[in-house]
């Protein structure tokens, strides 16, 4: 059991199909309690009730500090601790440059990247305290081939932007006995990009692709538990590429 006695906290994981649930479960498999934090209308609760009774939910946004500290501090009135932060929480647009509006760019870069700011800033300090933690956060190959499959440059930027954040808070917090790595998923079927990848361009897509297939949500949840746990525990500020070749770099 990896995660015996840890808890760990999931951003955006009450999507059954996701990498944040999948994440929570292969980690509830491994030991951890684990504690799913979503917007109501995702139901937190009921997606954690999946994974076992001893597995709660709170709601959260992640693009308000208030609403954050509220759902983080419910967390740790019930668990008493937090050893794991997973920044999942995240959201996608296909833009292009030209077409990218104002609040486009807000809407992506507050769920991505000032979500991952302000969940990291509410666990610290418990971390610090207990002088152990792991918090691992959700970027993507888009931040380091300058655009994905489907999302648009401002995604990239907002995922770029965690790849810095993560390893300047890794700088910041490792001799308190915090890590802070970061998975970068590639092409990976989840319901974010379900029905979105036209049926012309399959092929090509695989093509580009070493190992001939699209990612599973499990792939990148085996990385998370990786990370999670001490196997991990001389990792902090790297980046943990799950994209089964697609940048060989």
């Amino acid at each position: 059991m990896l995660l015996k006695n840890k808890v760990a906290l999931v951003t955006g994981g009450a999507g059954l199909n996701g990498l944040g649930f999948a994440s929570a479960r292969m980690m509830a498999a491994n030991g951890a309690r684990v504690i799913i934090m979503d917007l109501e209308a995702a139901d937190p609760a009921a997606a954690a009730a999946r994974l076992g009774p001893e597995h709660i939910g709170v709601v959260g946004d992640v693009t308000k500090k208030a609403s954050v500290e509220k759902a983080v501090a419910e967390a740790l009135a019930k668990t008493g601790r937090i050893d794991v932060l997973l920044n999942n929480a995240g959201i996608t647009q296909p833009r292009r440059t030209l077409d990218i509006t104002e609040e486009d760019y807000d809407a992506v870069l507050d769920v991505n990247l000032r979500g991952t700011l302000l969940v990291s800033q509410a666990v610290l300090p418990g971390m610090i305290k207990q002088g152990s933690g792991s918090i691992i956060c959700i970027s993507s190959v888009s931040a380091q081939r300058g655009g994905g499959i489907l999302g648009g440059p401002h995604y990239s930027a907002a995922k770029g932007g965690i790849l810095g954040l993560a390893r300047a808070i890794a700088r910041d917090y490792g001799g308190n006995g915090v890590r802070v790595n970061c998975v970068t998923p590639g092409l990976i079927a989840t319901d974010i990009n379900k029905g979105k990848i036209p049926a012309d361009r399959h092929q090509a897509i695989l093509d580009g692709i070493p190992l001939g297939r699209i990612g599973e949500p499990d792939d990148v949840a085996g990385c998370v538990t990786f990370l999670a746990s001490d196997l991990s525990k001389y990792c902090t500020g790297i980046t943990l590429d799950c994209n089964g070749g697609m940048l060989i770099h």
